[in-house]
């Protein structure tokens, strides 16, 4: 049985609310911020000009590399400048509404960060996926969505507002905080923890949200995630996936130079018009000019195809065949996805046998196709299923849900 954790009450939550919109109105938060910035933040409290290039670098490994998310605990800052800084900036973490573990190991948070000076406080989910050599981290682009796919969950809550880049950057910081991937943190009881040095090893920019309509922020985002002084993942374990924003695809290449996701799911414009109402804008031919011409993109740095199973829909070998021949010259892998359910979804997950039938035909053609191993299914943490809390489903509802999603698990002959 999935694992629910709610970590406050109503009342707590109204306090926490009232303490963060307060404190945020009047500090400045500092994560996110390139070093550039940064330095223009220290300026204006008065920090002196000689001392700014070292107390950017002090703080930056404070933040990134030992994770510390209160001045007080920067031991080798002096009392006097932790006060200022205290004073003036905010580097906390935004809160932790629930947490939830599903069957498999999966871990979902949702987290709640300030207004930011306007309106109510805005909630995202983000998941965590172990596995034996790496831990996979989905992180959220935007509150909400505006492409409307029709196949996918979180396309039917309006966008609300993009991330900025330093709430971006704090979801990855609140993963490591729990699993217990920064020094000298003790793992907290009941972390799942795969058998790799670092606990969040690859980030996948797949949640909510389309990153490239939001692409400075996840560009400043990402950037820290890949600097070799703090967080230092490399290049090739951070993932952006598009519906495909044609103009930012070349940016993302020149500007981040990250490994790239395409969600197609279909071989025609017709039908991916339908899927992926986006394509309308920029369509087939254009999207795939743009991955042809992706800055990096070679054989050891493929770009991956995702590519959602619906019965009836896309799933046919002749879609199959298409496939083969759209992505022609471009280096693939094309991830199958087993579709998966929603409340008033109006499609069905391909049978198994028919997805290994197109996966079969795939291989044949040369390109790897794995059939993704659907992950946290049971708590609505699967690929397509992520909403806020103020979207989020009765208590009734997900338990309607959690049974007919054991019966597809079923039906699927062991596809989970």
């Amino acid at each position: 049985m999935a694992i629910s954790i709610d970590l406050t009450d109503k009342i707590v939550r109204d306090d926490v609310d009232t303490r963060i919109k307060a404190k945020t109105t009047e500090k400045k938060h500092l994560i996110g911020l390139p070093k550039s910035e940064l330095i223009e933040a220290l300026r204006s409290i008065g920090i002196a000009e000689k001392q700014l290039k070292m107390r950017v670098s002090q703080l930056w490994h404070w933040f990134y590399v030992r994770g510390v998310s209160d001045f007080a605990d920067m031991h080798n800052v002096s009392k006097d400048l932790r006060q200022k800084l205290d004073e003036n900036f905010d580097i906390s973490r935004p809160e932790i509404i629930e947490e939830q573990i599903s069957n498999d190991g999966t871990r979902k948070w949702l987290m709640r960060f300030p207004s930011g000076g306007a309106g109510k406080p805005v909630e995202v989910e983000t998941v965590y996926i172990p596995e034996d050599d790496r831990g996979t981290l989905c992180i959220s682009s935007q509150v909400g969505c505006t492409l409307t796919c029709t196949f996918c969950h979180t396309g039917t809550q309006k966008l609300v507002r993009n991330l900025t880049s330093g709430e971006i950057l704090s979801q990855l910081l609140v993963a490591r905080d729990r699993l217990g991937d920064f020094p000298n943190k003790d793992t907290p009881t009941g972390g799942i923890i795969p058998s790799s040095e670092r606990k969040v090893s690859n980030i996948v920019m797949m949640g909510m949200g389309e990153p490239l309509y939001n692409f400075e922020n996840v560009k400043k985002a990402l950037h820290i995630a890949i600097d070799g002084d703090g967080i230092a993942l490399s290049r090739r374990r951070v993932t952006l996936s598009t519906s495909g924003v044609v103009p930012e695809i070349y940016k993302t290449g020149e500007e981040i130079g990250v490994m790239l996701a395409i969600s197609l799911h279909a071989t025609r414009n017709e039908l991916r018009d339908v899927l992926v109402p986006i394509n309308k804008k920029y369509p087939l031919e254009e999207l795939l000019d743009a991955c042809r011409n992706y800055k990096g993109a070679n054989n050891a740095r493929r770009i991956t195809f995702e590519y959602v199973m619906l019965k009836g829909v896309n799933d046919s070998l002749q879609d199959a065949k298409e496939l083969v021949i759209l992505l022609k010259n471009i280096p693939a892998k094309i991830n199958l996805i087993p579709f998966n359910p929603w409340p008033g979804s109006e499609y069905e997950c391909s049978d198994w046998e028919q997805i290994e039938k197109f996966a079969d035909f795939i291989n044949q053609a040369g390109y790897a196709s794995p059939i993704r191993t659907p992950r946290g299914r049971d708590i609505l943490a699967a690929c397509g299923q992520l909403k806020s809390e103020s979207e989020r489903l009765r208590k009734s509802e997900r338990l309607a849900l959690e049974s007919q999603l054991m019966a597809s698990m079923i039906a699927g002959h062991g596809e989970t």
